[in-house]
């Protein structure tokens, strides 16, 4: 097996210089390269280099440039296309559609990718390289796998296969198909007769389709032209392609398209303990390769994080994590990741502080269902009060102590989102324990909203938990001697939510002293059962009407949230108007915006704290 390199090469010469005359593989990918896990490009890289192949990556390619996308030469087995570790149209356009001028991923933080990224690099590297196969993957290619709503363009695109010259994707958390389909070119196989990996994507002539018979474990959904002409259809070809996304019981998945039909294999199986394990213990130098002489913004809040599970059964419905990481959960060994924590102890810059241990949520660490091991249940989610979900926690508290105990260790800290629907369900002492030791003076927790119908809609536990997560961890608080406070993530204008109940949102703010900065306002993004429903207007699953805030009143429910705003103030008046709470607007003590006085709102004074005028 080949020696893993200090980092993967960026250059024909690097390549050179370790004996390679020829890359089995090189990845293109729109962030720069970080040789950190969790950077995507690196982790794919090390994991190939693991199994035996080598692999350069190009970085952020000049698409204007085609001497870019030559510097390693043809590889001998595939290309593998990423627009990095985010969509690159969320990466650049905000939730109004404002373009943005900074990419955490970039050099400096300077935008550097092309908008849809992964489609502009497949069309330039087939005119290159036409013989080589094309493979897609990362998060923008993986949901796009079928017919989706584009919120950018406000149109229903087909697949990124049906657009892009490329002849698979590889979705989800791909190590291991990639490993098999490598495996099976290195044999000698045409990329075109590898059509049955679990975990890809590929397509089909649409004349070879309709020769052969549709097998029973095939399932036909609603083609392109149905799903772009009838918003319902749409409606009932995510709910059709959304229930087979299970590892164990999901089936092929085909849609056809006007030129092509579009093959979706079930997903990968969930990774063993051990398979995890050894990828996160691949000898990443947690550094930008050495020809940046730039940082790289999204390098630093990571650094010295610690991966400890994948996978989420919350089944957010703003979240596509379902579609690409899956509901069952897969965890490290406590072994493996004391051994990470030792290894980042003896790295240069580490201060003692470990930012993050977690994954998409930090507290399922561990957490398993019996009924996981042939899949999660298709006819109902995973939620706190099933008595099969097992909350106990008191691993991860045990993971936690146990890093603290690692000599060289002052501070470890969850960034990642934890449920607070889960620790209310458990027993242990997992809430005291982050709260003395793992929580920086604020918790983080995302509720998202307070009104039942929206809670419903995005499929968050309701206003109850909440409040009872809220008494629980002020007494918690209390007795372990800190002044902590809870940060909630926020969310307005989703699918499902009025101006009403962004009201009662800001209300139950005011009351509860719980004001934060920490907003989102819905942006939809391909595969997620919101934008679905934001597309039609419909439940995919009842196919009953949702309302739907666009355009103006979009705008009012983003300032309901930051009332006390000055410059929110016509929106919040305006708002509170519209829904008939003129109850809301003077100086009684649950107003949430005064009248106006004949001199405007004086709260822009007020803040400047010497009672000048702002200049303009």
């Amino acid at each position: 097996m080949r020696e893993q390199p200090a980092f993967l090469p960026m250059l024909r010469q690097e390549a050179e210089d370790l004996g390679i005359d020829q890359l089995d593989v090189i990845l293109i990918s729109g962030d720069a390269y970080v040789d950190h896990p969790s950077f995507a490009a690196a982790l794919v890289g090390r994991v190939l280099w693991d199994a035996g192949y080598s692999v350069g990556i190009i970085a952020q390619p000049d698409i204007k440039r085609r001497e870019d996308f030559l510097r390693l030469g043809q590889p001998r087995l595939f290309l593998g296309i990423s627009s990095g570790n985010v969509d690159s149209m969320v990466n650049h356009f905000t939730a109004n559609l404002k373009r943005r001028s900074h990419d955490v991923y970039s050099p400096g933080g300077r935008p550097l990718r092309p908008d849809r990224a992964a489609i502009v690099y497949s069309n330039l590297v087939h005119a290159l390289f036409p013989d080589v196969p094309v493979i897609l993957g990362g998060i923008e290619a993986s949901l796009r796998r079928f017919a989706h709503y584009d919120y950018w363009s406000d149109s229903v695109r087909q697949s990124i296969l049906a657009d892009a010259p490329a002849d698979m994707i590889i979705y989800g958390m791909g190590e291991r198909t990639l490993r098999e389909v490598a495996g099976r070119l290195d044999k000698g196989e045409r990329i075109s007769e590898i059509g049955d990996v679990a975990g890809t994507a590929v397509k089909e002539e649409v004349a070879r389709w309709k020769a052969r018979r549709a097998g029973s474990e095939e399932l036909e959904i609603p083609g392109y032209a149905q799903v772009a002409a009838d918003r319902r259809e749409y409606a009932r070809a995510f709910a059709l392609h959304y229930q087979e996304q299970d590892p164990f019981h999901g089936r092929r998945v085909i849609q056809p398209h006007p030129k092509t039909v579009i093959i979706q294999n079930p997903p990968a199986r969930p990774l063993r303990s051990e398979e995890l394990d050894r990828i996160y213990e691949l000898p990443f130098q947690r550094a930008a390769h050495p020809s940046y002489w730039e940082k790289i913004p999204a390098l630093e809040p990571v650094r010295f994080s610690i991966t400890s599970h994948r996978g989420c059964f919350g089944s957010c419905s703003f979240c596509a994590l379902t579609h690409h990481q899956g509901r069952i959960v897969q965890s490290r060994s406590i072994e493996s990741i004391l051994r990470e924590v030792e290894i980042l102890v003896e790295m240069e810059g580490f201060a003692g502080v470990i930012s993050d241990v977690g994954g998409p949520t930090a507290n399922m660490y561990s957490l398993s269902c019996p009924r996981w091991k042939n899949g999660a249940c298709p006819d109902r989610l995973c939620s706190a009060d099933c008595p099969s979900l097992d909350r106990d926690h008191s691993r991860q508290v045990e993971l936690l102590r146990r890093i603290r105990e690692v000599p060289g260790v002052r501070k470890v800290f969850i960034a990642s989102g934890i449920r607070h629907d889960l620790i209310l369900a458990d027993g242990s002492p997992y809430l005291e324990e982050i709260c003395r030791h793992h929580v920086s003076g604020h918790l983080k927790i995302a509720p998202e909203h307070i009104s039942l119908s929206v809670t419903e809609c995005m499929n968050k536990p309701p206003r109850q938990v909440l409040d009872a997560f809220r008494e629980r961890f002020a007494a918690v608080s209390k007795a372990s001697g800190r002044e902590q406070y809870i940060l909630p993530y926020l969310m307005s204008g989703h699918p499902g939510c009025t101006v009403g109940d962004m009201i009662e949102l800001a209300e139950y703010l005011q009351e509860t002293r719980l004001y934060t900065e920490q907003v989102q306002d819905f942006t939809p993004t391909p595969m997620t059962v919101s934008t679905a429903m934001y597309y039609t207007g419909l439940n995919p699953f009842t196919l009953k009407p949702v309302h739907v805030p666009k355009g103006r009143e979009k705008k009012i429910q983003r300032a309901m949230l930051h009332y006390r705003e000055p410059r929110n103030y016509d929106l919040v008046r305006e708002g509170l108007k519209m829904a008939g709470r003129e109850d809301l607007i003077g100086s009684g003590k649950r107003c949430l915006v005064p009248d106006r006085p004949a001199g405007g709102w004086g709260m822009e004074k007020e803040r400047r704290g010497d009672g000048r005028k702002k200049r303009k």
